[in-house]
């Protein structure tokens, strides 16, 4: 089987993706349309400053609903009338730093919204779900290990509490609803670092570096030494498209555990400091960087994710190596910042990234 035809399902499929408006939700949103996917879009109005959304002109490719996943009755209204064959749920509060000026919303959105999602798959009875939360569901130790998916999950910050709390809950609807039903399928999918051109959040080290070089003023960095498995934004999101195959075509053993990680080789797993350095690199620039430790804001200094499940089980593998994600990230912004066309080159490096 040739490795990019798990693809070839999503054509004339309708595919409702949740946080469409958002980062990831973007890239998957554009990649889908791409496939000749019909796309449905939930998510919250972009941010005044989040740009990827509107420059890959989503609004004309998709059918966009603006509403928040919080709203229980406006989702399964949205997923009743709609009829979607696969539904991939990213939406999310999705900055650690957020999660402590705002615990609540953190909960409110990465726990109840979550759960809003389950249970409108349910009501509906969708036919397969991929249900994406994040590597910082894991109870992380500050050990050296790769954390597997059977491993402990919880979280000293609201953050990753919540990321816990919503793959708890998957497993509890997938125990009572889904394990046993022949009509549903349904999978959870756990990415570590995401970068790529286009995310624009604030407190977010990537889109803050390209900020400062934009505009020629000091990075600030929190944690420089802080450990990460780092991965370009394409990596996970085809992991997401190989898992949504497999549950489309009924191919995933229900007696398995229904939850996979996709992060990249163990080798692109460095320090900030160092993935900072290496953008500077690509770049040809020299460094301008000021650290502040912060006394309130706790993050794991640690993290890494063990891949074989998904190598094993789904045939899944990252395809590049850390400078090649870097090189993307970087060619992308400056595409951007020089206002070239950046709905072509998303596309090339689409095409690219398939290629390997």
């Amino acid at each position: 089987m040739k490795k990019n035809s798990f693809l070839k399902i999503y054509k004339n499929k309708k595919v409702l993706v949740t946080g469409s408006t958002g980062f990831k939700g973007s890239w998957l949103t554009f990649w889908l349309h791409k496939l000749g996917a019909k796309v449905v879009g939930v998510g919250l109005k972009p941010e005044k400053d989040f740009k990827l959304y509107d420059e890959l002109k989503l609004k004309n490719k998709i059918k966009q609903y603006i509403l928040n996943i919080e709203n229980y009755e406006k989702l399964n209204a949205v997923i009743k009338k709609e009829k979607p064959d696969i539904i991939f749920h990213l939406a999310a509060q999705s900055i650690v730093s957020s999660s402590f000026k705002f615990p609540l919303k953190t909960i409110f959105t990465n726990v109840l919204g979550s759960s809003n999602v389950l249970e409108a798959v349910r009501n509906n009875q969708v036919k397969a779900l991929v249900f994406i939360t994040s590597d910082k569901c894991y109870l992380n130790n500050e050990k050296k290990k790769n954390y597997k998916e059977n491993d402990r999950l919880g979280g000293f910050d609201n953050y990753s509490a919540s990321k816990a709390s919503a793959e708890i809950l998957f497993h509890s609807y997938f125990q009572s609803f889904f394990k046993n039903s022949k009509k549903i399928y349904v999978g959870s999918a756990r990415a570590g670092n995401v970068i790529g051109g286009g995310d624009f959040k604030k407190n977010r080290i990537i889109p803050d570096f390209f900020k400062a070089v934009a505009k020629n003023k000091v990075l600030t960095l929190r944690n420089p030494k802080s450990t990460r498995p780092w991965q370009h934004v394409l990596e996970p999101l085809s992991g997401y498209l190989k898992l949504g195959d497999l549950l489309l075509r009924k191919k995933i053993n229900k007696k398995k555990y229904p939850s996979w990680n996709f992060g990249p080789n163990p080798i692109n797993c460095k320090q900030v400091i160092k993935i900072i350095s290496m953008f500077y690199d690509s770049m040809l620039l020299k460094p301008k960087i000021k650290i502040i430790k912060s006394k309130t804001l706790k993050e794991s200094g640690l993290l890494s994710l063990n891949i074989s499940k998904a190598k094993k089980e789904l045939d899944w593998e990252p395809r590049l190596t850390l400078q090649e994600s870097i090189d993307f990230t970087a060619d992308w912004y400056q595409k951007f910042y020089l206002s070239e066309n950046v709905e072509d080159f998303t596309t090339k490096q689409i095409k690219l990234y398939l290629k390997n």
